[in-house]
């Protein structure tokens, strides 16, 4: 048996650099490729497209889920109406906070392309648990018989004394 010996020549300083610089640059941009994988892949399957009712959730005004497909989210933070447009004061009227609510929800949406009954999820945060029902009636106004998932939360205050209800939630706007 012949052994042979091979004699590799000693890299320059400059390959060395230019080696582990294209090194470096397809490692990031592979992983650039897989961030956006993962952030188009998981955000794209989301956009309204089939309410799960069941006989309690109906009756209540909410879905047990919302499936979507398409489009994109938007997250909307918390929102109170101690006011209306006017400026006039809603301390004391519930059903008059809600309805600003919705409105002002609504014109976020709008600004983000959207509608509210874009929404697909709903956290309503009220100060008394006897709100619960009316709220359900003047969601269905709102709604219809399309509403939101939601969870209905009773706190014993929120950030601003006169609010009686909140209303954060997630909507998905655009279509296929």
């Amino acid at each position: 048996m012949s052994s042979m010996q091979y004699v590799i020549p000693a890299a320059k300083p400059a390959q060395i650099r230019e080696t582990k610089m294209i090194l470096m640059a397809s490692s990031r941009a592979f992983i650039g490729l897989i961030a956006a994988t993962l952030l188009f892949g998981l955000a794209a399957p989301l956009h309204a497209k089939e309410f799960l009712k069941g006989e309690r959730p109906q009756t209540r005004g909410y879905s047990q889920a919302v499936i979507t497909e398409g489009g994109k989210i938007v997250r909307l933070a918390g929102q109170l109406a101690v006011v209306d447009d006017s400026g006039k004061s809603l301390a004391g009227d519930l059903d008059g906070q809600v309805r600003q609510i919705f409105k002002l929800i609504n014109a976020t949406l709008e600004k983000a392309g959207g509608k509210l009954s874009d929404m697909v999820q709903m956290t309503v945060f009220i100060t008394d648990v006897r709100y619960g029902d009316r709220l359900t009636q003047i969601r269905r106004e709102i709604f219809g018989d399309n509403f939101p998932g939601s969870a209905l939360i009773t706190v014993t205050a929120l950030a601003i004394p006169e609010a009686k209800v909140e209303i954060q939630g997630y909507a998905v706007i655009g279509s296929k």
